[in-house]
């Protein structure tokens, strides 16, 4: 009797172990597409080769720029004998990803490929025709993370620019969206004054569409002209987050670590505009925002108490060891999303910044000039906020906007 209750124990524990190890496999969330998905470089490299076969190729990426097994398109593309790569070129953090937010990047040869890089967050934003002599047609494959001020989106405009006006053809391969393809948050930017690398054309704070979507909409509504083709993934659809993908998630910048990051990024990002930390020189930038002033247990509470939905504030303290209040042991909150397709990280990062100023009037202050502006995109909403008037009043505002925009976008969904 023992033995075979034994052996019905360890056939338990067997079944059991073997569940936990298959469950483990499995991406947070994944949804049933896994086999079926392939990002466009996949698509460009299995079946529309002859997009680029022949050519001579310049590329635009970064450390993101992988196929989906995770394979450098550096690397692919310079072991590819049915065309031929010429010439790399890097976004803000550079072709390897190894540059600060804001550092200079000067031009150099890759030691892995021996290519020339161009930096286009150097002397120059825009490829000029020295950088293209030897290109035929130029590929951008970077992940983007689905906000405005991000300045990826404006390095694929600028290319496209360029190509227009020097004749090279541009491929975009797309990628995800990684916060989804649905949700579209915040003011449309009014580029008339606020046009800027971090908000050059006007769309809203959080866009919900990829990168693919945005190079049309670029390219049509905004009268670039380039000839520009985009090679389209496969399996991926609107209502998907990076984690219902079967990708693994590569930090697309040092200060954007984990698709959490991402998720809390339009809204949280309006920090950077103000003499708190924005997470910046911690493990977890932009969910962690605090200053030597703050009451950490009296802010989130503060928060918690207006019971903005998909979202709780967890007082914490932490030290920077870069950027706003570096080496400083400081308090704050960490914004904790409890369910993304309630949370509205424009509209909560604006109650923050709002609760905060009205806690510590003589201590809150925006800074760096009309960088919350270049931030948030429109005029009225720092006086609004120093003015007393609610989040939901300033909302309201730029709505008729956002609805104009909605109607355009509609037209560049190319997954629907």
């Amino acid at each position: 009797m023992m033995k075979k209750w034994f052996t019905l124990a360890l056939t338990s524990v067997l079944v059991f172990s073997c569940l936990t190890v298959t469950s483990a496999k499995q991406p947070h969330n994944q949804k049933e597409h896994g086999k079926k998905f392939e990002l466009g470089v996949d698509v460009l490299l299995h079946e529309q080769k002859d997009l680029i076969k022949g050519k001579r190729v310049g590329l635009v990426t970064n450390p993101t720029g992988v196929d989906k097994d995770l394979h450098s398109i550096v690397d692919l593309f310079a072991h590819d004998s049915d065309f031929k790569l010429t010439a790399l070129y890097g976004p803000e953090h550079g072709v390897r990803g190894d540059a600060q937010a804001g550092a200079y990047v000067d031009f150099y040869t890759d030691s892995e490929t021996g290519l020339p890089v161009y930096s286009l967050y150097g002397k120059t934003q825009k490829p000029t025709p020295e950088m293209l002599k030897d290109v035929d047609v130029l590929v951008f494959d970077i992940q983007d993370v689905g906000t405005r001020f991000y300045t990826y989106i404006y390095t694929m405009a600028y290319l496209l620019e360029a190509a227009k006006e020097n004749g090279k053809k541009v491929i975009v391969l797309d990628r995800p969206n990684p916060i989804g393809g649905t949700q579209v948050e915040g003011p449309v930017l009014d580029a008339s004054k606020y046009s800027s690398f971090i908000g050059k054309y006007a769309i809203p704070l959080r866009h919900g569409m990829t990168v693919g979507e945005l190079a049309n909409l670029f390219n049509t509504e905004f009268r670039i002209g380039a000839d520009l083709t985009v090679v389209k993934m496969k399996g991926w659809k609107r209502d998907m987050y990076y984690d219902d993908t079967p990708l693994q998630f590569i930090m697309p910048s040092p200060n954007m670590p984990t698709l959490d990051t991402a998720v809390v990024y339009p809204g949280a990002g309006l920090f950077e505009s103000t003499n708190l930390s924005e997470g910046r020189g911690t493990t977890r930038p932009f969910e962690l925002i605090g200053a030597p002033y703050i009451d950490g247990t009296k802010l989130a509470n503060a928060l918690n108490n207006q019971n903005l939905p998909g979202v709780t504030f967890r007082a914490t303290s932490f030290s920077p060891t870069f950027s706003k209040h570096m080496n400083l042991f400081i308090n704050g909150v960490q914004i904790h999303v409890t369910d993304r397709e309630k949370f509205n990280s424009v509209k909560t990062g604006l109650v923050m910044i709002k609760t905060i100023h009205d806690m510590y009037p003589n201590d809150f202050q925006f800074i760096n000039g009309n960088n919350f502006e270049l931030h948030i995109g429109i005029e009225s909403v720092r006086q609004d906020l120093l003015n007393g008037i609610s989040v939901d009043e300033i909302e309201k505002k730029w709505q008729p906007e956002l609805k104009k925009f909605m109607k355009t976008r509609e037209k560049y969904l190319l997954y629907k």
